[in-house]
């Protein structure tokens, strides 16, 4: 299966093209939206070899636009499931899909933040470039799914997010979270002008890939006997995940007053109540005078462990 692009397009550049069927369309993209579209033929060709793409891969993509990516990944693929939100771009890829005759492509018009994404368990890859406003949510949906590895294009302030290390400036609550499930490598710098219309930011190509919960928490590296099974290690993570969410808003703080800062997560309402109670646990006496951004991402899951018990829920 090829795709055979009309005559009209197939001899257009990638900028030249895109700015045609929007033109045609009626089409005014939304800054705002992230409706940012490639129009770097060289950019778009790494992106795609970045995948090592064969005939057996099935590939997930969000946000597909008119098909920048989808249609030269459906030339290498097995298949491309393609989940695009508004009605006005999904008419215009089932167009492309149906003029080029292309029978591999799977364009689902829906909103990937609504939508199970499960369902596309058949999938192996994820290729895509993403709408910047839904960046955590998605990538956190992605890594509750079983895939080989995705290719993802972000802000570049994000990714700075996403593989800082604790103590550094851009260690978040992103980067906690990500520690724990997937290795990220940054691949590849994209410019505002490769994109119509430009965005404000800098963007960048990442490779996630998941990790194995058994290599990070094998007795050797970590001595959570709580941790060594799946299902123990997907409710404490849920649990890891609320401590987060608890104390970082207030990174620079140290534990104890992040804790009491945000106590109305923890269900307290007096500051000198729960104060108390933190300090009448030894065990948490390592944790408390450290701030937030120095403590690692075992610290916090060990924290996790402890607050758990003292709390029974968050």
């Amino acid at each position: 299966m090829k795709l055979n692009e009309n005559n009209n397009l197939k001899n257009l550049s990638l900028a030249k093209q895109t700015k045609h069927l929007l033109q045609n369309h009626g089409i005014r993209l939304n800054r705002n939206l992230g409706q940012n579209y490639l129009i770097d033929d060289f950019k778009r060709k790494k992106i795609i070899d970045f995948a090592n793409i064969n005939n057996n891969d099935i590939i997930l993509e969000i946000g597909p636009g008119i098909g920048t990516l989808t249609l030269e990944l459906a030339k290498k693929a097995k298949k491309v499931i393609a989940i695009e939100q508004d009605p006005k771009i999904f008419e215009i890829l089932s167009e492309r899909i149906k003029k080029g005759s292309i029978d591999n492509i799977e364009l689902i018009n829906e909103d990937a933040l609504k939508t199970n994404i499960l369902k596309f368990s058949e999938s192996n890859k994820i290729v895509s470039n993403l709408p910047y406003q839904i960046s955590s949510p998605i990538t956190f949906k992605f890594l509750d799914f079983d895939f080989d590895m995705a290719i993802l294009m972000y802000q570049k302030e994000f990714v700075q997010r996403m593989i800082a290390k604790v103590c550094e400036k851009n260690y978040s609550r992103l980067s906690a979270m990500l520690y724990f499930k997937a290795k990220i490598e940054f691949l590849d710098n994209i410019p505002p002008h490769s994109f119509i219309p430009r965005p404000k930011v800098n963007s960048a190509v990442v490779k996630l890939t998941p990790i194995n919960y058994e290599d990070i928490f094998s007795p050797e590296k970590i001595n959570f006997k709580e941790l060594l099974n799946k299902v123990s290690f997907k409710n404490i993570f849920n649990d890891y995940a609320n401590v987060c969410r608890i104390i970082f808003p207030h990174i620079n703080k140290k534990i104890r007053n992040a804790l009491i800062d945000s106590r109305h997560m923890l269900n307290y309402k007096d500051k000198k109540e729960l104060r108390d109670l933190l300090d009448a646990h030894d065990s948490l006496d390592p944790f408390l005078e450290k701030r937030v951004i120095s403590t690692s991402p075992e610290e916090l899951l060990e924290l996790t462990i402890i607050l758990k018990k003292i709390f029974k829920r968050y």
